[in-house]
This record gives structure tokens, C-alpha cells and sequence, in this order.
């Protein structure tokens, strides 16, 4: 059997990183972990092959090869899916579907697939393997409970070119113990987290170290310390094999804000090269948060949480949201200054949208308040429901945000709060990729960027030099960021227009 593992185009978005790749010669940010994984739950016996649009075009030659072509895909992904499924119908090919997009919009895609894997490949993946050997496959297969990830499989890296990615991947945990009304982790994966065992993760990091990666490592997890206990069991054993294998690797991943609350998990995640977390934030606005339940955030001065990360080592980046129901139309300067002041650069503010399955959308639905399906990008402008802020005001607001914390001025003196707090654990290696990003950075910033941004650029690289030299790679990476974030920013306040009020 040929099977061609198909992973569709991302737009450009806030975490696509498309603007920056170019000063790391890179053709993706991320590589496609989950079809990577189920490429390894195939038959042995099998000929596999993988294409990543985002990296290289789909050719006629590549579907002419393949008897079954294996899409997975997130909602962003949505519009280069239907691109895919219309060439397989073209050319002929059945289509096996899974992930997010699916699960979330199964109704929709019934009739453009031939096979839907929903819910964890790990358990619906081999029901459908069975029933292909025996000739008697159904439409949809599901399942009702949570795969250990003992099941899960190294993934094929085979299958890649891992020089064409800025990062690659790997995964401890799924679930989340919190159940925030926004977010569809909980209703995928459930609230009891599972974790892979010590020696299994250790593995995949010794196969990705085997395959010649060193660099940047995404931990995907939707919160790496949703069991904490076993996480600070875990992290003494990264740390050894770091060690032996003279710090190949730099980590970064997403935890909910009580990681600020335990100080041994700290020092053990920084001492094993986590450099940044990602955090949502969400709002400075308390009733908001608790509107949502994001009852981890409340109670707490969440400045001083994030400079205690920032302190310790650990980069903060954060999301953002809002359109809340308890939003008034000052939450947009109280989000600026939210964000300006805890000195987070990698801010990701977006308008709040209901996912499929959410608490929100099931709320929301009953209310009578939906109107679209997500686009999946929550920092496109969109919205789709009818929210209590006029949406005219709503969307202003937003754009505001944006416009301002990403402008030139803004974004430089949020690298510059974050530099006077942030204190880099041990020896700074500095990686041949790292080189070519600086001097890339000289020359399209510093020599041929417009004059406004080569001056913020020049006096904070002078500024850095002097006073904070152990954040160097740090803060070339952040203007860096920079020339990605404005043009995304911009992009989008060009291309929305507010419509009239709802």
C-alpha cells in the first residue's frame, strides 16, 4: 500500500512566522508532528510518503503514486484542505481525514471524504487498518475514551527534511486540568492530563538529537505542567541527558500562570533549557476572567508574576484576548498598558471567537448569539458571534491594540522592560543559525529598514551590547520578530473594514 501524507498550507498568521523565516533561511516554523506520529502508526510493510505544503507545492506525480492520500489539519488550515480534496477528486484518490478540523466540522466534510478518523489516531487509527485488510471499512470511525500516550509512537522524521524547519517538535502530555469556557483543548483531550513516561520522552529526544537537530525544540503540550508532580519527577532526568549531551537543545512551551506559583519547577525547567513560555494572559480585566473561568489568573498581580519568569530565566509570552461579555470599551488602553508594562513582547491579542465544542460555543449557541464558524486564527479581526460591545467599537478597539503595541516605538521598549528583567540562566551558546540571523538582521533592519525602525533598532543593539550583553541572541530575535508581527498587524487592520454596528 502507498500512502501520501498530505499537510496543508498555513496562512500567513501571528504564529506563522513567515517574515521572519528568511532571516534563518528556513522554509516553515514548525513541522507537521501530528502526521509525523500517525506516518508511524502505518503498517511497516506500507510505503509512506509526506508532503508539507508549507514547505513544497503538491505535484500530479506525488497523487499518482498514492492508493489512499492521509490529510490532517487545523481550522486555520481550512482553505488549502478544500484546495487538496479538489485535487484528489481530480486525480481520482481516496482521501483518510483527521485532526482538529475534522473533529470540530464533521458534518461538513461527509461527502468530500471517503475515511474520518476522529478523536486520537492512536485508538481510531488501527480500527481502520483492520477493517481496510478485511475489506469492510465504514465512513466514520470514533472513539469515546482517551489513549494512553504510552500507545503514541516516535515520530517518522524520516518522512522531512528537518533543515527546512526553525523548530521542531515534540510532545510530554495531552489535556489540561482547567476548562476555560473559550477553549476546545478540554473537550479534544479532556482534563486529566497524560503523560508519556521518562524514558519515552528521553527517547524522542535522543532520536531527534540521532537525526543531527540542535536548536529550538517546541514542547507542544497545551500545558506541559497540568500534573506538576510528575513534571518535576520528569525534569531531573532531561537535565542529566542535557548534560551529557552538552545542551543540544532549547525548549519552549505552554503552561498556565501558576508555574510562577512553585519555585523548584522553575529552577528545574530552567536548569533543563526552557527559555520561554507561552502563557495565556487573556485580561487585566478580573471579571472577564472570571466570566471565562480562567480562575488560575485571578487573585494575583500577574506584572509581578511575569517579571518573577523573567527574572528567573524564562521568556513570557503571552495571549491575549478581547470581546469578553464583561468588556467595556476601556479594555482596549488597559490592554496596552497591561502588555506594555509587564515588558511581554511576543503579545498575541486577538478578538474572542467560539470554537466548535467549546463551552462558549454551546453557551453561545443556546443564547442565539452565533453567526459563523471561527476562522481558526484569532488575531485575523474576525468574530463570529454577536457580541454585547457594539462590533464596530469592538473591532476599532482591537485594531488600536494592535496597531499600537506593534508599532516601532511600542514593541522596542517592550524588548527594552524585558531586557531590564530578564536574566539568562548559565553559559549562552551561540548557535551558526543565530550568526546568520544577526547579520541578516543588520542588513534588512538596521541598514535597509525604514528610518523610524533602523533607529529603534541601532540604539537598542548599542543598548544591549552595553548593559545586557547575556540577552543578546535574545533581543536580535525579538526585533526580528518584529519586522513579522507589524506586517501581520497591518495586514490585517488593512484588509478588515468594520462593519456596521449588530
Amino acid at each position: 500500500m502507498k500512502a501520501l501524507l498530505v499537510y496543508p498550507k498555513y496562512p500567513i498568521t501571528f504564529w506563522s512566522f513567515k517574515y521572519a523565516l528568511k532571516y534563518v533561511s528556513k522554509k516553515a516554523a514548525f513541522p507537521p508532528l501530528g502526521l509525523l506520529t500517525v506516518g508511524a502508526i502505518l503498517p511497516k510493510d506500507w510505503d509512506i510518503r509526506l508532503v508539507d505544503l508549507n514547505v513544497r507545492n503538491l505535484r500530479d506525480s506525488d497523487l499518482q503514486w498514492a492508493d489512499y492520500v492521509f490529510v490532517s489539519a487545523m481550522l486555520v488550515q481550512k482553505e488549502s484542505v478544500a484546495v487538496v480534496l479538489k485535487e484528489c477528486r481530480r486525480m481520482g484518490k481516496k482521501v483518510v481525514a483527521g485532526g482538529p478540523l475534522f473533529n470540530g466540522t464533521e458534518e461538513e466534510y461527509l461527502p468530500l471524504i471517503d475515511h474520518l478518523i476522529l478523536n486520537e489516531a492512536e485508538f481510531t487509527l488501527p480500527e481502520f487498518l483492520k477493517d481496510l485488510a478485511q475489506g469492510t471499512t465504514k465512513k466514520v470511525y470514533r472513539s469515546s475514551g482517551f489513549p494512553p500516550l504510552s500507545m503514541t509512537p516516535v515520530p517518522r522524521w524520516d518522512l522531512i527534511e528537518i533543515k527546512d524547519y526553525a523548530s521542531l517538535m515534540v510532545q510530554y502530555s495531552r489535556g489540561c486540568p482547567y476548562n476555560c469556557e473559550f477553549c476546545d483543548i478540554t473537550a479534544m483531550y479532556g482534563r486529566t492530563p497524560r503523560l508519556k513516561d521518562t524514558g519515552q520522552f528521553l527517547n524522542e529526544l535522543q532520536t531527534i538529537y540521532d537525526r543531527g537537530w540542535r536548536g529550538s525544540l517546541f514542547v507542544v503540550d497545551d500545558n506541559f505542567i497540568g500534573n506538576r508532580v510528575a513534571v518535576k519527577k520528569m525534569l531531573p532526568r532531561v537535565i542529566e541527558w542535557m548534560k551529557v549531551h552538552d545542551y543540544p537543545f532549547h525548549f519552549f512551551t505552554e503552561a498556565s500562570i501558576n508555574i510562577a506559583d512553585d519555585e523548584t519547577l522553575i529552577h528545574l525547567m530552567v536548569e533543563a533549557g526552557f527559555k520561554q513560555v507561552f502563557i495565556g494572559l487573556e485580561t487585566p480585566n478580573e471579571e472577564s476572567l472570571r466570566e471565562c473561568s480562567k480562575d488560575q489568573n485571578c487573585r494575583r498581580d500577574l506584572t509581578a508574576t511575569i517579571r518573577k519568569l523573567q527574572s528567573s530565566g524564562i521568556e513570557v509570552m503571552g495571549g491575549y484576548i478581547v470581546g469578553f461579555d464583561s468588556d467595556d470599551e476601556g479594555i482596549f488602553g488597559r490592554q496596552i498598558k497591561f502588555i506594555q508594562e509587564s515588558g511581554v513582547v511576543t503579545a498575541m491579542v486577538g478578538l474572542l471567537n467560539a470554537l466548535p465544542n467549546t463551552k462558549l460555543w454551546h453557551r453561545l449557541k443556546e443564547e442565539n448569539r452565533l453567526e459563523l464558524t471561527a476562522s481558526g486564527d484569532n488575531t485575523d479581526g474576525s468574530i463570529n458571534f454577536v457580541s454585547k460591545m457594539d462590533r464596530a467599537k469592538l473591532i476599532e478597539g482591537y485594531q488600536r491594540i494592535i496597531k499600537t503595541i506593534y508599532s516601532p516605538r511600542h514593541y522596542y521598549q517592550r524588548i527594552s522592560q524585558f531586557l531590564r528583567y530578564h536574566n539568562p540562566y548559565g553559559k549562552q551558546k551561540i548557535a551558526k543559525d543565530q550568526i546568520v540571523a544577526l547579520l541578516k538582521s543588520v542588513l534588512y533592519i538596521g541598514i535597509l529598514g525604514n528610518g523610524k525602525t533602523q533607529w529603534y533598532y541601532w540604539r537598542l543593539f548599542v543598548k544591549t551590547l552595553l548593559f545586557y550583553r547575556r540577552s543578546f541572541t535574545e533581543a536580535i530575535t525579538l526585533m526580528i520578530y518584529g519586522q513579522h508581527f507589524r506586517k501581520v498587524a497591518k495586514k490585517v487592520c488593512l484588509q478588515w473594514l468594520p462593519p456596521s454596528t449588530s
